[in-house]
């Protein structure tokens, strides 16, 4: 299914590597939000036993999904296999392996921007983030803004992001 998507002239705005640092920013802050759960201790009598395990557990996995959106952020800007590599721990040729699919999708998602589900509904195959962006741009820079006290930015998420450029407007001859 190729039909264009409503959010596609907002999109538009944006550059590839934006909206896959605008993925990475939004699962960061899953991950900060999940670890601040873990903080506090007042709650700890209402946590059945293994509770704070599974706090954990999720955290972890969000940490997974977090890296992933790394990965492709820096794949769009251009780091190759062995940038990437070196800080994982591991070859460029095991690197590019284990993250093969997950880039495979997120390429796919901007040919194909939606699956269709038992016929009826179509589901988005971009993370939210890129799929609307300026919507993650407002949640995000308002998140930023209300946890990161040392950051003295009113956009300090979207004031960084690479944008697309603008295509050349047709010259006019005399």
């Amino acid at each position: 299914m190729t039909e264009t998507t409503p959010y596609d002239a907002d999109r538009a705005r944006f550059s590839r590597q934006a909206l896959a640092r605008l993925v990475l920013c939004d699962h960061a802050a899953d991950v900060a939000d999940g670890a601040a759960g873990l903080v506090a201790t007042g709650n700890d009598p209402d946590t059945g036993p293994g509770g704070r395990v599974s706090q954990a557990f999720q955290l972890a996995g969000l940490a997974e999904r977090a890296l992933v959106s790394a990965v492709i952020y820096e794949r769009e800007r251009g780091s190759s296999w062995t940038e990437i590599a070196q800080y994982l721990g591991i070859g460029p040729a095991e690197a590019e392996e284990r993250f093969a699919a997950m880039l495979d999708d997120w390429n796919t998602a901007f040919e194909v921007p939606y699956r269709v589900d038992d016929g009826r509904k179509r589901i988005p195959q971009l993370p939210t983030a890129a799929y609307d962006p300026a919507w993650a741009c407002d949640r995000l820079d308002t998140w930023a803004g209300n946890r990161l006290i040392l950051v003295n930015d009113e956009r300090p998420v979207s004031s960084g992001l690479v944008m697309a450029v603008p295509e050349e407007l047709p010259s006019v001859n005399p």
